[in-house]
């Protein structure tokens, strides 16, 4: 599944934003945009290393590092060797890299961070954030979530992301001048805007309760997964009983004694390489964790464009108020109940000189408000748009992933009964010959 991480996530290109936002857009693109910045560069997380150093508070802490490695694609094909542009990055910096993302690409499914702490681990297992195995796996993730944003169309050619592979000092800075925070925190909104928006985009509504289904299905199934390999553990060192059984049963046999030791050294080796196998299965189960956290991603996406449509619902009313309040100024007819109309006809009319300073304002107002919905209606329709097309690019390399590890899944289950049975086969062998 490494191989095709590597490969372009989409070959299909990603119109522009809105003006506002192709502004900001285009300020954070690297100069050479016509490809993807993994067609140009090679990248790999290549080690991970524990270190030691102290918080603010002068309290120790320990915490992993890891070191991102880059080379100039045209040199890795030309078959030169140049020694690869390489610095260290902590797990915080890839949270950071990719709330960035979050903010600055509303309309794209950004991909997900390997877990911080293991889940859905079976209880053999260690689930130490410190283990090595977990460091390693967590590792793996890392360098695909690498290999995702750079074979992504339009995240790939951002400038932030470029100095995070290539900047070790000064990134953060980068980083927050961008303001990307503020933008965050107004995006809070969006966590109720579902429920106040009236015209919900339908294929939104239907991506979420997809996003939601594939959160559920990808969680079964880790579960079931976890069962699984609880059991094969204990079948496995059944096995390891078996061949403790039978060596311990050869000492005490003249004639049947060689075969039964050597069919104890079978069933030890087999018992043995359940660690292997296992290993291998906390693979395929960290590429569907991957699906299960890109679900939240998915549902992102759909809560920022509730978030955009309820802004310009609430532009549209207001614009439309002002409009109404105009129409009663300028005619004198009151339509609707209103504060104003209730201390107009207690404390009497306004002068001709108030009324024409209230009508200048609401003109400026209904002109800015103008302004304000056709703004907001681009950005809307811009997030239909383009995070549409990019949920669709996301559901064609989900689905080449997770065939791919299924039918990988599968080979490894075969080859593992075939162990299995060459095993016994072996010690049907071994009882034979006594």
């Amino acid at each position: 599944m490494a191989d095709a991480q590597r490969e372009d996530a989409a070959e299909t290109d990603t119109p522009n934003a809105n003006d506002a936002q192709e502004k900001t857009t285009n300020s954070t693109m690297v100069e050479d945009s016509s490809t993807t910045l993994l067609k140009r560069m090679e990248i790999t997380v290549a080690e991970a290393e524990k270190r030691t150093g102290k918080k603010a508070v002068n309290m120790q802490e320990t915490y992993t590092v890891y070191l991102i490695e880059t080379r100039p694609s045209s040199a890795v094909n030309e078959g030169q060797s140049v020694a690869p542009d390489a610095l260290w990055r902590r797990y915080s910096e890839f949270e950071l890299l990719r709330n960035y993302l979050l903010v600055t690409y509303p309309f794209i499914v950004v991909p997900p961070l390997p877990e911080k702490r293991a889940e859905f681990v079976w209880h053999k297992l260690s689930a130490d954030n410190m283990d090595p195995d977990f460091v390693e796996r967590r590792r793996v993730g890392l360098e695909t979530f690498l290999l995702r944003v750079a074979s992504h169309p339009v995240m790939s050619n951002d400038k932030i992301f470029y100095h995070f592979l290539m900047q070790e000092r000064g990134w953060k800075e980068v980083v927050y001048d961008t303001g990307f925070q503020a933008k965050a925190d107004s995006r809070l909104r969006a966590l109720n805007a579902t429920f106040r928006v009236k015209n919900p985009d339908k294929r939104f509504m239907e991506m979420k309760h997809y996003s939601d289904e594939l959160q559920s299905i990808t969680s079964q199934l880790l579960r079931a997964r976890a069962r699984v390999a609880d059991r094969l553990y204990g079948v496995y060192k059944v096995h390891g009983n078996y061949g403790r059984v039978f060596s311990e049963w050869s000492a005490i046999e003249k004639e049947m004694g060689d075969g039964l030791q050597s069919a104890g050294h079978h069933m030890d080796a087999y018992a043995a390489s359940i660690d292997d196998i296992l290993e291998e299965e906390e693979h395929y189960a960290d590429q569907i964790k991957e699906y299960l956290f890109f679900a939240e991603a998915l549902r992102a996406v759909c809560r920022k464009h509730e978030l955009s449509q309820y802004e310009l619902e609430t532009a549209s009313l207001d614009l439309t108020s002002k409009k109404l309040q105009r129409e009663e100024l300028a005619t004198g007819i009151v339509r609707t109940f209103s504060f104003k109309g209730m201390t107009t006809k207690l404390f009497g009319q306004e002068t001709a000189d108030q009324r024409e300073a209230r009508l200048k304002l609401l003109e400026e107002q209904i002109v800015e408000g103008e302004e304000t919905v056709r703004e907001k209606t681009a950005e809307c329709e811009e997030h239909v748009h383009s995070g549409w097309e990019d949920m669709q690019r996301f559901k064609e390399q989900k689905d080449r992933d997770l065939r791919e590890a299924f039918i990988n899944y599968a080979y490894m289950q075969m080859s593992m009964c075939k162990k299995g049975i060459q095993m016994w086969s072996n010690a049907k062998e071994c009882f034979s010959k006594m």
